[in-house]
C-alpha cells in the first residue's frame, strides 16, 4: 500500500454546495444578529455547540479504539480524525456569544446574578466563563492535534511507538474529557436555566453527542464506501459494526433520557419540574415527542434486524434520523428559555442550520483531502481491512 493509491478529492459539485449553504445560511445569520438577536445569537450557540459536540464524538471515539485495542476501526479512523477539525471551528462560535452576547444567559444579568447561592454567583462569573471556556476548547484542541500528529507521522515511518503513544494520549484524553464537557456543558447550556439543575446533565449530553457523532461517522462512511478508494476498504462488516454502536448508544440515550425525566416527575419538586412543564405545553409538545421518536424509536426498531445493521441504505436514513435529531434534542434544551412559550422555526433557524452544514462539510473535506484516507502505516490496517475475511 502507498500513499498515492489512497488519496480522495471531493467532487466539485459537492463543495461548490457546501460553500453555498456557508454563504447563505452565514449571510442569515449575521442579519439575525442585528434584526432579532435573541434568535440570532441562540442559533450561532446552538450550531457552535453541534460542532464542538461532532468533533468531540471523533476523538472520543478515536480514544476508545486505542484503549481498547479495537483493530476493526483502523480503516475508518480517518473519518473521525477529519471530523475534529471541527472544534476550533465551533469553539470561536462558543467565545463569540460569551464574549459579545452574554445577554442571552441570565445570569449575566446583574440583579438575576446577585440572587443567586453564593456558590453559583463565583461559578458564573462571567470572566470565570469566559476563562473555562477557553481553556476547555485549547484542552480538546490540543489533545487531538497530539493524536492527530502521531497518525500523521506512522504514515511514514510505520512505527508501532506512535501507537503505544497514541494509546497513553487517548487514556488521558478521556478522562479529561468526562470532566471538562460535563462542566461545559453545565456552563453553556444548563446555565441557560440557573433555576434549574440536574445531577445526570453532562451524562446526558454526553449520550447526544456520541449518537450523533457515530451516525455522523457512519452516513460519512456509507457515502464514501460508494467511491474510489474506500469502496475497496469499507466492508458491510464495518458498517455492521458502526449500526450495533449506534443501536447500543441510542438506547444509552433513551436509558438517560427517562432516567432524568422519571426522577424529576416522581420528586415533583416546583424548581425541577418547571424545566419539563415549560417544554410540554404548547407547540413544544409536538418537537418534545419527536426529540424522542428520531433519537430513539426509530434507531431502536429499524436497527433490531442484523441485516439492517448491514444495510448501506438503511443505516443512511437512520444515520440522517440521528443528525436531525440531536439538533433537535439542542434546539429543545437551548431554544425554551430563550425564545418563549411557542417555538420559532423560520428564516432564521433555516440558516443557522445550513451554516452548520456548510462549515462542517467544508472542514471535513479539506481535512480529508490532506492525507492518505487510510493510515498506511498503522500496524493494525491490514487486519482492519481484511475485517472478518
Amino acid at each position: 500500500m502507498t500513499t498515492s493509491d489512497f488519496s480522495f478529492s471531493a467532487p466539485r459539485a459537492l463543495l461548490n454546495k457546501l460553500r453555498l449553504f456557508l454563504a447563505a445560511g452565514a449571510t442569515i445569520l449575521i442579519a439575525a444578529i442585528f434584526v432579532a438577536p435573541p434568535r440570532g445569537w441562540s442559533g450561532i450557540l446552538l450550531g457552535s455547540y453541534y460542532l464542538v459536540s461532532l468533533g468531540l464524538a471523533a476523538i472520543v471515539f478515536i480514544a476508545l479504539q486505542y484503549v481498547s485495542g479495537a483493530s476493526w476501526g483502523v480503516a475508518l479512523r480517518r473519518i473521525p480524525e477529519a471530523m475534529t477539525a471541527a472544534i476550533p471551528l465551533g469553539g470561536v462560535g462558543i467565545l463569540a456569544v460569551l464574549f459579545f452576547y452574554p445577554e442571552i444567559y441570565p445570569w449575566a444579568n446583574a440583579e438575576v446574578h446577585n440572587n443567586l447561592p453564593a456558590f453559583k454567583q463565583l461559578w458564573l462569573g462571567l470572566g470565570f466563563v469566559r476563562l473555562r471556556a477557553i481553556a476547555y476548547i485549547l484542552l480538546w484542541i490540543a489533545f487531538a492535534f497530539m493524536l492527530l500528529r502521531r497518525s500523521r507521522r506512522q504514515d511514514s515511518d510505520a512505527r508501532f511507538s506512535h501507537t503505544r503513544a497514541n494509546i497513553r494520549i487517548s487514556a488521558m484524553f478521556i478522562v479529561v474529557f468526562a470532566i471538562t464537557f460535563w462542566l461545559a456543558s453545565v456552563d453553556w447550556i444548563m446555565s441557560l436555566e440557573p433555576d434549574w439543575a440536574s445531577t445526570i446533565f453532562g451524562m446526558y449530553t454526553f449520550a447526544g453527542l456520541f449518537v450523533s457523532g457515530l451516525a455522523s461517522i457512519t452516513l460519512l462512511s456509507v457515502w464514501l464506501q460508494r467511491r474510489k478508494p474506500m469502496n475497496s476498504i469499507i466492508t458491510h462488516h464495518h458498517l455492521h459494526d458502526c449500526g450495533k454502536l449506534i443501536f447500543a448508544f441510542s438506547t444509552f440515550w433513551m436509558y438517560l433520557w427517562f432516567s432524568q425525566y422519571m426522577l424529576i416527575w416522581y420528586a415533583n419538586l416546583p424548581e425541577e419540574t418547571g424545566y419539563y412543564v415549560h417544554r410540554l405545553h404548547g407547540f413544544w409538545q409536538p418537537l418534545f415527542l419527536l426529540n424522542l421518536a428520531l433519537n430513539w424509536v426509530v434507531p431502536f426498531f429499524v436497527l433490531l434486524p442484523k441485516r439492517n445493521k448491514q444495510n448501506p441504505d438503511v443505516l443512511l436514513r437512520v444515520s440522517i434520523a440521528l443528525v436531525v435529531g440531536h439538533w433537535l434534542d439542542l434546539y429543545l434544551l437551548i431554544a425554551p428559555p430563550i425564545i418563549g412559550s411557542q417555538p420559532r422555526l423560520g428564516v432564521w433557524e433555516i440558516g443557522c442550520a445550513a451554516t452548520v452544514v456548510g462549515v462542517f462539510g467544508l472542514s471535513f473535506f479539506s481535512a480529508f483531502k490532506r492525507v492518505p484516507v487510510v493510515p498506511t502505516g498503522d500496524p493494525y490496517l491490514a487486519e482492519s481491512v481484511e475485517y472478518h475475511a
